[in-house]
């Protein structure tokens, strides 16, 4: 009765897949981005927000996100406070301008609202599917090699160097061989098409790293924290402050483009794309996004955006909202097993982001590289992400190069009003804003 139930709503025979694939998929994803339930409160609360307060206020809001994203939207991807997002609250708006971790709140509060709006308006879902495919398919590469540089990262095989920028790390330290292992065995196993690949490549290292004493076990329950402290602790009218629409507009700015190629990379990678290369229901998941971040600002954390480590779950099979609910469900049990889920290192999951990179970097493959005015976008989208360190950015610098290049080549009729509209304003937040 259940598996018909779920059958129904979720679709799954019409997208080809199954109760267990999607459950595999859901924990798959929760894997790579669990670490973020930890992160996120030590990141926020150098703000002066409560540490417990906040590690269960960024557990709800991804429940809440993932809910909406797989009840409503019915698509495979999560939801979770942003990296990125996160540090700007505190580093940027607090530390950097002095404000209130109240009146910060306020502001993403403010900013979730104003995308929402735009998502009733669909004026959201027009910008999206005015992106030109060559885009697309370079902000997909972008995400894959993002992805990589965060595994690289995590993992020590890449490291800061003060003169050439970037350099090799340690290979020898258990972290890089841990990465390396996982990453090897996940490829294997997708490649003899073994279901759960990535899940099984995650926990092999972790169970292995804990019996060779290179991973701690941390417990298994702890009762959750008091929310109290930021539950509805947002100041918004402090957030009205005039001073204060340009930290609207950034946290706006960055979840609009962060999450906008977050869902065309993920989609693309799983096939969820119509013939016309747009994806059905994007103004439900646009306002999953928005909904979420408007939750989670009144119950204490920074922007809630959508994860480019769902494309981690779709890599295991997961194609609909089904995956994103056992993501959710997750969440919230990792309300009362959070040492159990903080057993899981950084390196553990490196290795699987390093798979997924390379699933998304294919893209590329679809490309048209004989007309340079389609591939130079391309290219520098796709670089520009991991060596910004930024989503957003990546998105920005591909619109005025495509713009710019189809305009001096003299192929300005290729070009429609959003493509133009945005790259100018884009260039304007170039000159002005940074």
């Amino acid at each position: 009765m259940m598996k018909h139930l779920l059958n129904n709503h979720f679709k799954l025979d019409e997208h080809g897949t199954s109760v267990r694939t999607e459950v595999i998929a859901g924990i798959t994803t929760f894997l790579t981005m669990a670490y973020i339930i930890f992160v996120n409160p030590s990141i926020l609360s150098e703000a002066g927000v409560d540490y417990g307060a906040v590690f269960v206020a960024t557990c709800l809001a991804a429940a809440i996100g993932c809910l909406i994203m797989g009840l409503w939207a019915n698509y495979p991807i999560a939801l979770a406070p942003g990296m990125g997002l996160n540090a700007f609250f505190t580093y940027g708006v607090v530390l950097g301008m002095g404000y209130s971790w109240e009146a910060a709140l306020g502001a993403v509060f403010l900013s979730g609202v104003t995308f929402f709006l735009l998502s009733i308006f669909k004026i959201r879902e027009w910008i999206i599917n005015s992106i030109p495919m060559s885009l697309r398919l370079g902000i997909a590469a972008g995400i894959g090699l993002f992805l990589a540089m965060i595994a690289l990262q995590n993992a020590g095989i890449v490291v800061d160097n003060d003169a050439t920028l970037l350099a090799l790390g340690d290979l020898s330290s258990p972290e890089a061989l841990y990465a390396l292992l996982g990453f090897f065995v996940i490829t294997a196993l997708a490649h003899l098409r073994v279901t759960g690949a990535v899940m099984i490549g995650i926990l092999g290292v972790t169970v292995l790293a804990m019996l060779l004493g290179h991973n701690e076990y941390d417990g298994l329950v702890s009762a959750p924290p008091s929310i109290a402290p930021t539950f509805l602790a947002m100041d918004v009218a402090g957030a009205l402050d005039v001073a204060m629409l340009s930290v609207i507009f950034a946290f706006l700015f960055v979840d609009l483009f962060d999450t906008s190629g977050t869902l065309i990379g993920v989609a693309h990678r799983g096939g969820l794309l119509d013939k016309q290369g747009k994806l059905p229901r994007l103004g439900r998941a646009l306002m999953a996004d928005s909904t979420a971040s408007m939750a989670g600002a009144a119950l204490g954390t920074s922007t809630t955006t959508s994860y480019i480590e769902s494309a981690a779950g779709i890599a295991s099979g997961g194609r609909t909202g089904l995956t994103a609910v056992v993501v959710a469900i997750l969440f919230l049990i990792s309300l009362f097993f959070a040492p159990l889920a903080g057993s899981i290192p950084a390196y553990a999951t490196a290795g699987a982001l390093l798979y997924v990179a390379v699933l998304m970097a294919g893209s590329l493959a679809h490309a048209d590289w004989e007309d340079a005015t389609e591939a130079a976008p391309v290219l520098i989208a796709a670089l520009a992400m991991p060596l910004t360190f930024s989503i957003a950015e990546g998105i920005a610098l591909g619109f005025i190069s495509y713009a710019g290049i189809k305009t001096l080549s003299g192929r300005f009729r290729d070009l429609n009003p959003a493509v133009i509209i945005l790259a100018i304003v884009f260039i304007l937040k170039f000159l002005f804003l940074d």
